[in-house]
């Protein structure tokens, strides 16, 4: 009687991988349907449009590289702790804009933006700029005092040249 129970389970068994494999077949040879069909979609939609498209790309205005406005070399003394030995910062800072007429309308504004930068350097301690992160948010924070100082007109980015601590 312990056989016959062994052989009924055995019987049950089997059947369940078979309806499991069936399924997993089943949708298998359906994602491959339609991703086969959605890439063939995509190709051909690709292939009809590329025929039309050509106009498109020519007509386009070609990318302007940025302009680069070189502010003046600076070297602050950073704020450290009474008795510490005084540490200093001597950046290259380079201004990024999007066009060469901004590059020449923000010339005439870097003795005011010079001016900016000393006096937020000098406010900053040696752990403000320890790590990338430290000059990541040093770069934001001139970004954003840059542009309050030559409005209307924007800087994209602040790019550091050189940037030593002594």
């Amino acid at each position: 009687m312990a056989d016959d129970e062994k052989d009924g389970a055995a019987e049950a068994a089997t059947p369940a991988p078979k309806g499991k494999l069936k399924l997993i077949i089943a949708v298998v040879a359906v994602l491959a349907i339609v991703g086969g069909g959605s890439t063939w979609f995509f190709f051909l939609r690709g292939h009809g449009e590329e025929g039309h498209g050509h106009g498109h790309a020519e007509a386009a205005p070609p990318v302007k590289p940025p302009a680069y406005v070189e502010v003046p070399d600076m070297l602050v003394n950073l704020i450290g702790l009474p008795g510490e030995r005084v540490q200093y910062l001597k950046a290259k800072i380079v201004l990024e804009v999007k066009e060469e007429k901004q590059a020449e309308a923000i010339k005439p504004a870097l003795p005011r933006v010079t001016d900016i930068f000393q006096t937020y350097l000098r406010e900053l301690r040696p752990s403000d700029l320890s790590g990338s992160a430290g000059l990541f948010r040093l770069k934001e924070d001139l970004t954003r005092r840059v542009n309050a100082a030559v409005a209307p007109n924007q800087v994209s980015a602040v790019l550091f040249k050189e940037v030593v601590i002594q």
